[in-house]
């Protein structure tokens, strides 16, 4: 395999961030999961899934000072707009880069091309701000989510069981790769709801930056029809054809989109914060 592999350690907010926001309390509990990635010597750290930019750092500078020299990358589920607390996208990524990390992006919540423009901002900002030697990352949903509110996919009412009829087309993330590397993106993967096939358009795509190489089971843009024993399908061997397709449901009254619950519950709230309870409690 030409690329070699990696082996990366990961972090995420954790329910004492939300329950006390005291950075002396998340750090403590945090210390405690690097402790087994500094032991089994990781090559880099990912710090990944906050909705609060502010946990983000808290982590990055705990990461920086526990395991000093190895890269730190972090990303936020947010979206194009702001974190949960309402702090804007751009700004995020400064923050993040001025904790210290290597490289800043987006993660999960989100679809494909709502988390691009989410990293966009980032560059923006992060390069106004003089950080040129801070590169940019990317791990969206496969799930399209135009009418995800702030907290995500989390918010609509089809999450978590049946978000299928939202699953993204091979040629969607083909397509989505392209414009990520070519936003100046090059850590590009996925999160929840990626599949193999997407994985492999996104390499497929991006193989000549790769060094021509491509992975196993590619489709070339559904070249293998051309032998196809329908002439109809035939047609179909070409890269125009999949790329503007507009995919239906088989859903004759299906909905193009959803309501959010917009639950708007946030770190600090009561809702959200840590109970202790004693064995007779539980269950109570």
């Amino acid at each position: 395999y030409p690329e070699g592999g990696l082996v990366a350690g990961g972090l995420s907010q954790t329910p004492t961030y939300l329950t006390s926001t005291n950075k002396e309390e998340v750090q403590n509990e945090v210390k405690k999961q690097i402790q087994v990635f500094k032991d089994n010597n990781v090559d880099l750290m990912i710090c990944e899934y906050y909705e609060h930019v502010e946990e983000a750092e808290w982590h990055v500078d705990a990461v920086k000072k526990f395991m000093p020299g190895v890269p730190v990358c972090a990303s936020l589920c947010i979206n194009e707009d702001s974190d949960v607390h309402g702090t804007p996208t751009g700004e995020c990524g400064v923050r993040l880069a001025r904790a210290g990390a290597d490289v800043v992006g987006i993660n999960c919540h989100y679809d494909p091309f709502r988390c691009l423009e989410a990293v966009k901002k980032m560059i923006t900002a992060v390069r106004e701000a003089g950080f040129d030697k801070v590169h940019f990352m990317i791990q969206p949903l496969a799930f399209m989510t135009p009418d995800a509110s702030v907290q995500g996919f989390i918010d609509l009412p089809e999450f978590p069981f049946a978000l299928e009829p939202r699953i993204c087309t091979r040629f969607e993330m083909a397509k989505f790769a392209r414009m990520s590397y070519d936003a100046g993106i090059h850590f590009i993967g996925g999160c929840c709801g990626f599949e193999p096939y997407h994985i492999r358009a996104i390499s497929e795509e991006l193989s000549k930056e790769r060094g021509d190489y491509l992975p196993y089971g590619v489709i070339n843009w559904g070249k293998c029809l051309e032998i196809h024993t329908k002439p109809w399908v035939r047609t179909r061997a070409t890269r125009s054809y999949w790329e503007n397709l507009n995919p239906g449901t088989g859903r004759p009254y299906s909905a193009s989109l959803s309501k959010p619950d917009n639950w708007g519950v946030t770190a600090g709230h009561e809702l959200v914060k840590q109970h202790k309870r004693t064995n007779n409690q539980v269950g109570a």
